[in-house]
């Protein structure tokens, strides 16, 4: 089997120095294993998408010295697929449509059991089930105007083994095996087609990388707490898990993480200033 990665940046600002440490190690890992890397546009979000912000990430990528192998995979493109697979979920009656706002939810938990702070999972508080039992009855067509939350306790329930994914990131290395207590507890109800975007980042994802053959996803290692809704959705649609390796954030003096408004460490404005993308390595420590 090919050694695969990818790099997935969505065109809505610059990279900065973090977005080129990442593409910089699954380049580097990928043709160290005689591999594929390859580049995805992730612009679901349509509203904030700028073809500008997309030719300047290829721009950048090419100065640092990474050149993607075939065409590049854009997710604007690809909402049948990601329909197709709402539709099989929706089919099993894993799915159900929510009208809760933030604000809706942000009150359902303000008033937590005895005292209990809300539990946080990876998008957030933990969905409260408002909306669980207001399903459409069985057969309904699904509607592509709400949005759409997993049943988490349904999903469970219908797969036939054990959640396991293999880790290879330095914070989290080995096999993992997230329990039912950490799903219904820790990550709850996700959010898997948005009103506005017809998906989300968390359906989309799963699906990208089998289409694209992804055998290693390289990404931060904020990302780690939603790798196990990744790989129970890759169960429940039939899709095989790849590796995972979480990387280090960069991370500026402050020690906050760096984000698309930091535009000082954007690769433009170290290329301004003319440094190399050698210089640029040595920044990040790779």
């Amino acid at each position: 089997m090919t050694f695969r990665t990818r790099f997935a940046p969505s065109p809505t600002g610059p990279l900065h120095l973090g977005h080129a440490y990442s593409a910089m190690l699954a380049h580097d890992m990928a043709r160290a294993k005689g591999g594929e890397f390859l580049l995805r546009i992730e612009d679901i979000d349509q509203s904030r998408a700028r073809p500008e912000w997309e030719a300047l990430i290829k721009e950048d990528l090419a100065w640092l010295g990474l050149a993607w192998d075939g065409p590049v995979m854009r997710q604007s493109d690809r909402m049948a697929a990601y329909d197709a697979a709402l539709d099989t979920l929706w089919a099993h009656g894993l799915l159900y449509p929510c009208t809760c706002s933030r604000r809706d939810i942000a009150q359902a938990m303000s008033a937590p059991q005895e005292g209990a702070a809300p539990a946080l999972g990876p998008d957030g508080p933990v969905y409260p089930g408002t909306c669980r039992n207001l399903r459409p009855a069985p057969g309904s067509p699904r509607p592509k105007d709400q949005h759409l939350r997993l049943d988490m306790k349904a999903a469970l329930a219908a797969l036939s083994g054990t959640i396991i994914f293999e880790e290879t990131g330095p914070s989290h290395l080995g096999r993992h095996a997230p329990d039912a207590g950490q799903f219904l507890t820790r990550i709850g109800d996700v959010v898997l087609a948005r009103r506005d975007f017809s998906t989300s980042y968390h359906l989309s994802v799963v699906i990208d990388d089998a289409a694209q053959g992804i055998t290693h996803v390289l990404r931060g290692e904020d990302l780690f707490e939603a790798t196990p809704i990744h790989v129970l959705l890759q169960a429940l649609l039939g899709l095989p898990t790849p590796v995972y390796h979480h990387h280090r954030l960069i991370r500026d003096d402050a020690g906050k993480r760096l984000a698309k408004r930091d535009d000082a460490r954007a690769i433009r404005s170290y290329r301004a200033a003319g440094l190399s993308a050698e210089d640029i390595r040595a920044l990040v420590d790779l």
